[in-house]
């Protein structure tokens, strides 16, 4: 099957800004960001020259933010591309449905506005180690890091940060929760998605780009050439809040 989009389905920390920055890289591939995520919105669409929204259904607006949306996404590749996390489905499900004038199934709008859609689910199989990651950066303010080490998105000098065992448990069941709702949208839907872990990924992010590649009918060898654009963040002191967790719980994951 022919592809004219992908989304990159996913958690938080589970690698997608990797992935994403080098798909696009790649100037095969378009340009995916999480451009649904209602916090980013009102940015992307300064940025883009949109006008800002009158109010929460606000048509003119959409149907605006969706086109640059796909222009910019797009990037004279032929490709759109799209970051989804769960918690952004439900608001792009809500827009989509304002701009067609009536209610139907995400995916079908997803379909619809992008053309055929190529599903990408990125998992990280150790939710402990992802849940540690995530509370890091959100009490840290430092999300990513280039591979030179300089700031990519966040605090140029990070914030302290406490192990909290009660905050990884909650954020463990929110992003397994997460991940079992993505399990249920594509099984419900019948959709049969790319499937990529953060593990592998981490260990090989070339081979899990040519994978992606290849399913977009695309030059798999072209991942070959593009460089790693993100260091890993986690440290000798995230190392010890997983250990610490897994000691308190007993829980290996």
């Amino acid at each position: 099957m022919q592809f004219s989009s992908y989304i990159v389905c996913g958690t938080p920390r589970s690698g997608s800004t990797l992935l994403c920055r080098m798909l696009t890289e790649t100037r095969v591939a378009g340009c995916p960001h999480s451009y649904f995520r209602q916090e980013d919105i009102a940015e992307w669409a300064e940025e883009w020259g949109v006008e800002p929204a009158r109010g929460p259904d606000d048509v003119q607006f959409d149907k605006a933010y969706v086109t640059a949306m796909r222009r910019v996404g797009t990037n004279d590749t032929g490709t759109f591309g799209l970051r989804l996390m769960w918690a952004s489905v439900a608001g792009a499900s809500r827009r989509l449905d304002n701009i067609a004038g009536g209610k139907a199934d995400v995916a079908a709008r997803l379909e619809e506005t992008f053309g055929p859609t190529l599903y990408i689910h990125l998992s990280r199989l150790d939710k402990v180690a992802q849940a540690v990651s995530l509370i890091r950066a959100r009490q840290s303010g430092l999300w990513h890091r280039n591979s030179d080490g300089t700031v990519l998105e966040g605090e140029e000098t990070p914030r302290p940060v406490a192990y909290d065992g009660g905050q990884i448990a909650q954020t463990v069941r929110e992003l397994e929760e997460d991940d079992a709702s993505w399990a249920n949208f594509f099984r419900s839907r019948a959709i049969e998605p790319l499937r990529l872990t953060y593990e592998t990924m981490s260990d090989d992010p070339q081979l899990a780009l040519s994978k992606v590649l290849s399913g977009l009918g695309r030059d798999p060898v072209l991942a070959r050439t593009v460089k790693v654009g993100t260091a890993r963040l986690a440290d000798a002191t995230s190392s010890d809040w997983v250990a610490r967790y897994r000691r308190e719980t007993g829980r290996k994951a």
